[in-house]
């Protein structure tokens, strides 16, 4: 940032617009056709609270008290192009490279890594080819989005109002909702998993669950400012000790087994696994831009898209490589296969052993970057909370903070020994509906808007969104069209059944396909019959 102070101040204060700003012109985006200028009605955010009179006083007195001990209160408002940082740096760039870096450089993507060999039988080389190419598609999705941020000045899904419409996008933040909480909750029982094969004798995997959750709320809890101070500097260990394990695990990694299976079956694994990895990296999609509001509108966005995919990029391979060869391993070391059978968690402790004493110091080090991870969804669970509706939005986005983190901790705790099924049916299952979304965003964009631009005056206006008719429909296609081919351990789509003896995962691209074909028509309707 260019500087803490200076994000502090935009963070903490102006919690709620001052309404005597309530007639100020809206400014113009990079993106809007500069013919639009001053012809939109000015945002008003003076209106009446959906909450009793007495109710909100409290709110309000809670939010000043939470402005009073420097902590943010802004919830899901946009921030103006006056209220954002007034330039930016080298710092201020490269805080888009560090942020994901700490956020994405974690054990669950190492443990996400394992899935190649351990679930899915495919060699180490099979393995990594799929993990960081699958990894780089879904990078580029997210970190287009992540550009938004600066532009619009608007959090990731309310910007999705200007293609799902009002209605139709409360759909789109329930899945969310859902996804950030099951990272969280994944987070938490890898951190648990870690922390308790240190010291099995001294700490269960419930208690390490409840440390990683209650660090990460209180991270969250005191905001952007916080949170980008924190991820600024979170990698530095991580990339330490992830070099470490590496270096000490290596000796046995399995680089001549091949994958498991016939031709077909082989493919078809590798497909799976390839989606995975997309979806645990466009899974970001949904919360990318809300890191970068603060950042002033003329934000390069070229140099946001190239260090945002960097980051993301390098993470995950470090990660995903990792996580490959340490279950390479699981079939010719005893100890291995061993350790992974208690939990992937301690598979990476089981890595460090060399080290002996100092490995479980690294060990813990390693678990603790999990802290950085579970922040993320945790503060863009909070704000997705507040966008429901009127009602959610008057509760301050601390408490729905608190909330989240409550709900995926009980979830973590009652699931701590399902963790390999969590992640293959519930990581793909959540990126079908990331990529039907984003073809829908996507054509709304370079299609729709592409002259007009977006008047960012109404993101919080009804009656001047779109009705959302031709996304809802646009987005039941693509479901459809993902049922049909996915692949998962409890469901097998009639399509992919045809690849191999286990099926071939195709939902994101079927499901991104259909949505991308049936939208544009739809759209033109609804412009032509609704007029927005």
């Amino acid at each position: 940032m260019v500087s803490e102070n200076e994000i502090t101040a935009l963070a903490v204060h102006s919690n709620k617009e001052d309404p005597t700003k309530s007639k100020r012109a809206v400014e113009s985006s990079g993106v809007a056709n500069k013919d639009n200028e001053g012809i939109y009605a000015a945002e008003t955010t003076n209106r009446r609270n959906p909450i009793g009179s007495r109710l909100s006083s409290v709110i309000r007195a809670f939010e000043n008290q939470l402005i009073e001990y420097n902590l943010e209160a802004r919830g899901i408002e946009r921030v103006a192009v006056d209220e954002r940082m007034k330039r930016n740096s080298w710092v201020s760039y490269l805080q888009a490279f560090l942020l994901w870096i700490s956020i994405n450089l974690a054990p669950n993507n190492i443990t996400l890594g394992m899935l190649g060999p351990a679930v899915y039988g495919l060699s180490f080389r099979d393995s990594a080819l799929c993990a960081v190419f699958g990894a780089l598609v879904g990078s580029v999705v997210s970190s287009w989005m992540a550009t938004w941020g600066p532009v619009s000045g608007i959090r990731t899904l309310a910007f999705g109002r200007y293609s799902m419409g009002w209605w139709p996008s409360k759909i789109i933040v329930l899945l969310n909702l859902v996804q950030m909480i099951g990272y969280g909750l994944i987070d938490c029982v890898v951190g648990g998993q870690i922390l308790s094969a240190v010291s099995p004798n001294g700490m269960s995997v419930a208690v390490g669950i409840v440390i990683i959750a209650v660090i990460s709320w209180a991270v969250a809890t005191f905001g952007i400012q916080v949170f980008h101070y924190y991820e600024r500097f979170a990698f530095v260990p991580q990339v330490i000790v992830v070099c470490i394990l590496f270096g000490v695990s290596s000796v046995k990694f399995d680089l001549s087994t091949t994958s498991e299976g016939d031709a077909r079956t082989v493919s078809g694994n590798r497909l799976s696994f390839f989606s995975i990895c997309v979806s645990a990296a466009i899974t970001y999609a949904p919360l990318a831009a809300d890191f970068f509001v603060y950042y002033p509108e003329n934000t390069s966005r070229a140099k946001i898209f190239s260090l945002s995919l960097a980051g993301l990029l390098v993470s995950f391979t470090m990660a995903l490589v990792c996580g490959v060869g340490l279950a390479s391993g699981i079939s010719t070391h005893p100890e291995y296969a061993t350790a992974y059978n208690e939990g992937q968690g301690a598979l990476i402790v089981e890595g460090f052993s060399p080290l002996h004493g100092f490995g479980k110091f690294c060990s813990v080090i390693c678990a603790l970057g999990l802290i950085a991870n579970t922040v993320a969804p945790t503060y863009s669970a909070g704000i997705d909370f507040q966008i429901l509706g009127r009602y959610a939005e008057a509760v301050p986005r601390v408490i729905w903070n608190t909330i989240a983190v409550i709900i995926y901790t009980v979830c973590a705790l009652v699931g701590r020994s399902h963790l390999s099924e969590i992640f293959t049916n519930f990581l793909a299952l959540m990126g079908y509906w990331v990529a039907i979304w984003i073809a829908i965003i996507l054509e709304e964009c370079f299609i729709f808007r592409a002259r007009t631009g977006y008047n960012w005056a109404i993101w919080r206006d009804p009656s001047k969104l779109p009705l959302g008719i031709a996304a809802f429909t646009a987005f039941v296609v693509g479901w459809v069209g993902a049922v049909l081919c996915m692949a998962q351990v409890w469901y097998i789509g009639p399509i992919a059944k045809l690849v191999g003896a286990y099926g071939a995962d195709m939902g994101n691209y079927i499901g991104f396909s259909w949505a991308a074909l049936v939208y544009p028509p739809l759209r033109y309707l609804e412009l032509h019959f609704v007029g927005r």
